[in-house]
């Protein structure tokens, strides 16, 4: 069985709450399903359950590289260049990141975020949609970071080809998987 689930800000992406943050267990999901993947707890969007270890293992692995596409505010109004810089990759910890597909988008069709992101008159946000291949720990928020233009706010919009499809914050629904679907 596999579940597409739209994560809400603020949750954790594991089923035992810890610093204070809720979990998954809040949510009604069927016995012997893991994540396949992970969004931190101020990240939002799509994530895989399964009760497949073949196919969290399959998802986990870099070997496998499968994308996985984010909507990511940024704070002030990005460049070109900052653009160019984080497609083919930055240095963030010692670690030059692979290439990814970076572009800069309108304001994405989102829900509303609670609480909202913080607002400020003088400062200037812009939208970038980012594939990337692997996925080390808070690397999107690094990246942005790394060339100047610190993340806002981040949404996994697809896993692959997977796409949230109008799931609401907080809704999941079963879904035929192929890995294919994720190349």
């Amino acid at each position: 069985m596999v579940i597409l689930f739209n994560k809400p800000y603020g949750y954790l992406s594991q089923f035992t709450e810890e610093g204070g943050h809720p979990s998954l267990a809040d949510f009604d999901f069927p016995k012997g399903v893991y994540t396949a993947g992970r969004l931190d707890h101020d990240s939002e969007g799509a994530l895989l359950l399964t009760d497949d270890g073949n196919l969290i293992h399959k998802l986990l692995d870099p070997k496998f590289g499968h994308k996985r596409t984010y909507w990511v505010e940024v704070e002030g109004s990005i460049t070109e260049d900052a653009i160019k810089k984080l497609s083919v990759g930055v240095v963030i910890k010692g670690y030059k990141t692979k290439p990814a597909t970076v572009t800069k988008i309108d304001f994405p069709n989102l829900w509303e975020r609670i609480p909202p992101v913080r607002f400020r008159k003088n400062v200037p946000t812009s939208w970038i949609e980012i594939t990337l291949t692997e996925g080390k720990n808070r690397q999107v928020r690094r990246m942005t970071a790394a060339v100047g233009f610190p993340t806002l706010r981040l949404v996994r919009a697809k896993i692959g080809n997977l796409e949230l499809g109008g799931l609401n914050p907080g809704e999941w629904k079963f879904i035929k998987f192929d890995l294919d679907d994720t190349r």
